[in-house]
């Protein structure tokens, strides 16, 4: 694959651009050769280029990019170098504000490009739109909500009541932000600042929970590693669900795949059968789809 095969893939992906979060260009599945370490979105009049590892004529590529950034008209080009510590990132044409959104399914999601994860993972947009369209008059638990944007789709879905769950007390303000920029009820959403795997008992308190989704980090250090803390959410599950309870599994650790989830639920909680897995998003190919964003609905049957 050359650069001018780059061209064309991007080029192609931003026919019919509007202002919708876009991946432009995915590497990370490893289906392009030579280009696994970049990433490349289109969010809204920014271009976004990603590398996730220290890349060869990285300057060259990086000109090669801005020429591709102003032929289509995007008013600011940033690079984040992933590989480096605190993941900087480089504007390296036009400016940002400090209030950048980005735009799903018109719904709007407040972002950064100061921090490492900007806001939004585009893969879960599949995810997201359908808990929106499960969750009219439902009780949803959201659990390691980061910022809130699976609540942010369940209030517009009609959700009854959400209660999202996560330590990070910024990510949770961000959060509320979200529900303010879609004009959502915040009286019908709960933010809860807790490390989730100790405080059992204030999350048991809104249960019990039509829908539960799990979305985990695949690793994080001192709080979270799902080879080892998985289970400890199944295994509360029965205390949490409600007796026709939807469970969105999530799982997005490449060395871990859909029968680590699977064999879990069958051990910890086998009242939830496994329905079926989401598909991904064509504009994140991959060459191992058990490598890549793993979200398995299970659903509780209480009579099985």
């Amino acid at each position: 694959m050359n650069l001018n095969d780059l061209k064309n893939i991007i080029e192609n992906n931003l026919e019919n651009k509007n202002e919708e979060f876009k991946r432009l260009f995915h590497g990370r599945g490893n289906f392009y050769e030579h280009y696994n370490y970049l990433t490349i979105d289109s969010i809204d009049r920014v271009f976004f280029v990603s590398f996730f590892d220290e890349a060869e004529k990285e300057e060259l590529l990086i000109k090669f990019l801005v020429d591709i950034g102003k032929e289509n008209s995007f008013e600011t080009f940033v690079v984040q170098r992933r590989y480096l510590e605190k993941a900087p990132s480089e504007v390296i044409f036009g400016s940002l504000n400090d209030n950048l959104k980005a735009i799903e399914n018109k719904l709007q999601y407040s972002i950064s490009f100061s921090n490492r994860n900007i806001g939004i993972f585009p893969d879960m947009k599949i995810g997201r739109e359908y808990i929106r369209d499960i969750s009219r008059d439902k009780n949803v638990l959201n659990l390691f909500s980061y910022t809130c944007a699976f609540s942010v789709v369940a209030i517009a879905g009609g959700a009854r009541q959400v209660v999202n769950v996560d330590m990070a007390k910024g990510a949770l303000t961000t959060g509320r932000v979200n529900h303010h920029l879609n004009d959502l009820d915040t009286k019908k959403v709960k933010f809860l600042p807790y490390n989730i795997l100790k405080s059992w008992s204030r999350i048991k308190k809104d249960a019990p929970y039509d829908i539960i989704i799990i979305d985990p980090p695949s690793f994080q250090k001192g709080s979270f590693a799902a080879t080892k803390d998985y289970e400890k959410i199944i295994k509360r599950l029965d205390q949490l669900a409600a007796d026709d309870c939807i469970v969105l599994s999530c799982l997005n650790a490449p060395e871990l795949d859909t029968t680590f989830i699977k064999e879990l639920f069958a051990k910890n909680a086998p009242e939830f059968k496994y329905e079926r897995r989401l598909s991904n998003l064509d504009s994140f190919p991959t060459n191992n789809d058990e490598k890549s964003l793993k979200n398995l609905i299970f659903k509780r049957n209480k009579n099985a």
